[in-house]
């Protein structure tokens, strides 16, 4: 604040008063100055006398200070002429620059006052009301003449006043401002930011409180609609994400209804139509009479019989086509009741669920449609109840645009079930739907498809019963998933089954499917890549012939006749290069079964993992194999808890398909398998023939004696002309009768059509016509030819 030079002058101009103010401005003292004509601190003393007739006077004033430069002065004097003698001048001077602040300073205070859109208002040291502005008077809804003098306590309602009276006290006794308190209005119909702080001079002294009032309603109604917008996005958003990686119904059903309670409402359902959940084609809206819907995805906030009553899980209902769900599917358009009354207008006479719905307090609802492709698939509805707003139409709009989303998921998911079953029956349809039954050897299989959707692979396995009792196990994997790695294994399997009627060894058979799968690739030209194993299991001499093409290896599972523990390992095979890559020879490993052993093909979505070696799974499947058969337990029981022990849930199954074959290898019964030795003489022949009629009739099957001994005869002789060794025969009781003729020659026999001048060459045609099936095959040292007869009913 600027100070106030005081000076008195006498008739002469004299000096006779010189305050303590003019002191410290002008930097000269009292004794100084007193006594001395003003001329001397100034070149404008006349200024400083009145005019003539005048008694007080304005003028301005430039003095000297002690050190030697101007100041100027606004100064006012005045005649003090009620002092007897000479009448003295008083002088009050303040510096100029000083008082143009001041007068600056409070020329924006009043216009702040008068023109600012905010309340404003001055509060004494007893917080009663001292100053206030028009705006203020608006907001508060009365004259300022009435708000001086009273405080907040007289001015505002009750709960208001005593706690802004509260703050007040507090700033006013702490110093501590209070910036944007957002209060009610007066009238409660809208909202106000108060600030508060105390005012002080310059000295400390404590003067009051002042005070800032905006009126917020519209930008806390812009934020309210701001943050509404808000949580319609999140909902949408969280919505899209909740449906976004669901391929099935219900589940899409739940996700969507859940997600909106309590979010957008107290209780939410889908009404599916029937022929939707039935895999169908939604009938077009003019065909339907009536609507049928399946309540799937049911929401509450308050669970009981009357959430039951209203919408229970699976409820089947059929609605008529007038009525409220009948109205949104056949048309398509959605419904808002937004009032108890237009709840009750839409409900039929005597429903239960207007009951219900009464006693759930359900004041407002909407029922939306579920479309795709022009099509309703569902309707959804949500209701509110309590105290929570009604529904509006901006609700109804975002209700729209979520059914929108959630129809096109739920039209997808549809599609993709139909896919994916049509992809499941083909995939079925190329796998063996039963396994044979075989002397010797009991089976098992389990074949898990995977979750990831309808992309189904190219896994397959096979139980091929050979011509001689031996049987033929193989397990593949078509690298790939859809319908092009199902046709490849379907052609592979085709493949293989036609190669192991050949008799081929394992390696041979790899190596014949391996030329042909350029011509099973699609598209042409192109290696098919393929993994498989193939083995071929000799219940008779319990020789178990194996090779693989790239496959992972075997298990073989072996009691331990001392502990009478088991004991699994992998089988270490030559490797073998997967089907389509060329250049690499396949070879097969022969082994020896014991009693009982266990044999385990798989493919690799039974012990891989995203987080672990392949070795470390193989090491898994080994002991899952020996838990289970320690528990002495069926081969279907085994296969289940392979499965169960390496994925215990589905979840695990998200990526691979699954193929596990497990075969028990038995052996024939020993009184059905007999065998000799011969030497490459023509008594052979008849002692072959002997050998055969005895052995029948000891098995009771005489009646066989002479068409067995015929053809038997007819092979003996063959390896007695052409072979250089032992001559070999056996002889097996089981499904049928099957005959074997082994001799060192590798070279098979051909079967030609003879003349009718030769002497010989009937031998085979005669075997082929009078046996049920015949064959060869190649063996590590020569070649075996067998027949097989049906056995008497």
């Amino acid at each position: 604040m600027p100070q106030v030079v005081t000076v008195v002058l006498d008739s002469a101009g004299r000096v006779v008063f010189w305050g303590p103010t003019a002191e410290g401005t002008l930097g000269i003292g009292r004794s100084d100055a007193v006594g001395r004509p003003i001329d001397d601190f100034t070149d404008d003393a006349a200024a400083l006398r009145p005019p003539e007739g005048e008694i007080a006077w304005h003028a301005a004033v430039t003095l000297r200070h002690g050190d030697g430069h101007p100041i100027t002065f606004d100064a006012r004097g005045a005649l003090l002429d009620h002092i007897p003698g000479e009448p003295l001048a008083l002088i009050h001077m303040v510096e100029e620059d000083k008082l143009k602040l001041v007068v600056k300073d409070l020329a924006t205070l009043n216009s702040l006052f008068n023109a600012s859109p905010l309340g404003i208002a001055v509060f004494d040291a007893e917080l009663r009301y001292s100053r206030g502005n028009d705006a203020l008077s608006l907001l508060h809804g009365a004259p300022v003449d009435e708000l001086l003098g009273h405080t907040v306590l007289d001015v505002l309602p009750g709960p208001m006043a005593e706690e802004i009276h509260r703050l007040q006290r507090d700033v006013l006794d702490s110093g501590r401002s209070v910036i944007d308190l957002v209060t009610a209005s007066p009238d409660g119909r809208g909202a106000q930011s108060v600030s508060f702080g105390r005012l002080t001079d310059q000295t400390g002294r404590v003067l009051g409180v002042s005070c800032t009032v905006m009126d917020i309603t519209e930008r806390r109604e812009a934020l309210d609609k701001i943050e509404r917008a808000r949580q319609r996005l999140a909902l949408l958003n969280d919505v899209g994400s909740a449906l976004g990686n669901l391929l099935e119904v219900r589940p899409i059903c739940s996700a969507l209804t859940h997600a909106l309670v309590p979010r957008f409402g107290d209780h939410a359902g889908v009404g599916l139509l029937m022929s939707v959940a039935r895999g169908e084609e939604p009938a077009p809206p003019d065909e339907l009479s009536d609507v049928a819907l399946i309540q799937l995805g049911v929401a509450t906030v308050e669970p009981g019989p009357a959430v039951d009553t209203l919408a229970r899980e699976e409820q089947e209902v059929v609605h008529p086509r007038d009525s409220l769900f009948g109205t949104v599917v056949t048309s398509g358009t959605p419904f808002l009741a937004q009032s108890p009354d237009e709840l009750r207008a839409a409900a039929a006479e005597g429903d239960p669920r207007l009951a219900a719905s009464r006693e759930l307090g359900e004041h407002s609802l909407l029922c939306v449609p579920l479309s795709a492709r022009g099509r309703v698939l569902a309707a959804l509805v949500v209701s509110r109840s309590g105290d929570r707003p009604p529904f509006d139409h901006e609700d109804l709009a975002l209700a729209t645009e979520l059914a929108a989303r959630a129809g096109i998921s739920l039209d997808n998911a549809r599609l993709y079930g139909r896919e994916r079953e049509a992809a499941l029956m083909l995939q079925r349809s190329l796998l063996p739907q039963s396994l044979p039954a075989l002397p010797g050897v009991r089976v098992s299989h389990r074949y898990v498809p995977s979750r990831s959707g309808a992309e189904i692979g190219g896994d397959w396995f096979d139980v091929i019963p050979l011509g001689d009792e031996r049987v033929a196990f193989v397990i593949g994997d078509a690298t790939g998933h859809g319908l092009r790695a199902a046709a490849t294994m379907g052609q592979l399997r085709t493949a293989v089954r036609t190669l192991a009627g050949l008799d081929l060894a394992p390696a041979d058979l790899l190596r014949r499917l391996n030329d042909l799968g350029r011509d099973i690739a699609q598209p042409p030209d192109t290696p098919v890549m393929a993994t498989c194993v193939y083995a071929v299991y000799d219940p008779a001499t319990h020789i178990c012939t194996l090779a693989k093409a790239g496959h992972l290896p075997p298990v073989l599972a072996v009691r331990d006749q001392e502990t009478g523990r088991w004991r699994a390992t992998p089988l270490e095979l030559p490797t073998g290069a997967p089907l389509g890559v060329g250049g690499v020879p396949f070879e097969e490993q022969r082994i020896e079964a014991a009693e009982g052993a266990v044999l385990v093909l798989y493919t690799d979505g039974l012990i891989e993992t995203r987080d672990d070696d392949i070795s470390v799974g193989i090491g898994r499947l080994c002991e899952a194999l020996t838990e289970a058969l320690e528990d002495d337990g069926s081969l279907e029981d085994v296969c289940d808890r392979i499965v169960l022990a390496l994925h215990p849930s589905a979840a695990e199954r998200e990526s691979d398909d699954i193929a596990l074959l497990a075969a028990r290898l038995g052996r024939l019964p020993e009184d059905r398998v007999t065998s000799w030795t011969f030497p490459a003489e023509r008594t052979a022949v008849r002692r072959a023939r002997a050998a055969v009629r005895r052995t029948l009739v000891e098995w009771g099957l005489a009646p066989l004696g002479e068409r067995a001994a015929l053809l038997v005869s007819e092979l003996v002789t063959n390896a007695v002309r052409h072979a250089g060794g032992p001559i070999q025969m056996r002889m097996v009781l089981g499904a049928t009768l099957l005959v074997e003729v082994t001799d060192p020659v590798p070279d098979p026999p051909l079967e030609r059509d003879a003349l009718p001048e030769d002497e010989g060459g009937r031998g085979l045609l005669l075997v082929a016509n009078e046996s049920r099936r015949w064959g060869t095959r190649r063996e590590p040292a020569g070649k075996t030819v067998w027949f097989e007869l049906t056995l008497p009913d």
